[in-house]
């Protein structure tokens, strides 16, 4: 993207989606108007359609956003020189810290994944799988070597992690009593408990 920036040197398009991300979260994707994110983000309508070509392209950005970072990270685990275990807990941590950075990014997806194109959503979930799928060979390393357990199937394991974080948005609060570090770690740590032969 270009690196058009305001008076205060706030690049356009990060302007647009922070507005956009607080107003879907607060009001809804459907019930937030391309008026809305314009005033908001301080900006006219023509500088959102030179950046995205529609409301639904910043929805689509707003999750893509999070996925490439969570992709890049677990690319990064998945290279380490380290032991499968140890790759796979880093693994399943991060994921869970970096959802709960971006929580409002993760909670307008799934409340709003419906409202994507047919082609947009065909995207995205194919974006998601290719990172369950190297979150899931991870574990069928650690299967196929003997350190994990092979009694419950791979893909099962995934969603069962997967499940967790996809709830984050309906119960983890800021203000509670643990952080998104304690949290990373005891979903990691069940996850591999549920893996020990």
């Amino acid at each position: 993207m270009a690196r058009t920036t305001d008076g205060e040197g706030t690049p356009v398009p990060q302007r647009l989606l922070a507005a956009a991300t607080r107003l879907f979260a607060e009001r809804g994707y459907d019930r937030t108007s391309v008026q809305e994110i314009v005033e908001a983000a301080g900006v006219t309508k023509g500088a959102l359609y030179h950046y995205f070509g529609s409301k639904e392209d910043l929805l689509h950005e707003v999750y893509a956003r999070v996925l490439r970072l969570q992709q890049e990270r677990l690319d990064h685990f998945a290279r380490m020189d380290a032991p499968v275990e140890r790759r796979l807990r880093d693994a399943a941590a991060d994921v869970v810290v970096t959802t709960i950075d971006n929580l409002d990014d993760a909670s307008i997806f799934f409340q709003s994944i419906h409202h994507l194109s047919p082609e947009k959503n065909k995207q995205v979930r194919a974006e998601r799988r290719r990172y369950h799928e190297q979150f899931k060979g991870l574990i069928e390393e650690g299967q196929e070597s003997g350190i994990f357990s092979r009694a419950t199937p791979a893909s099962l394991v995934v969603d069962y992690h997967f499940g967790s974080i996809h709830h984050l948005s309906t119960w983890y609060r800021p203000n509670g009593p643990l952080s998104p570090r304690e949290v990373a770690d005891h979903l990691a740590d069940l996850l591999l408990r549920a893996l020990r032969p």
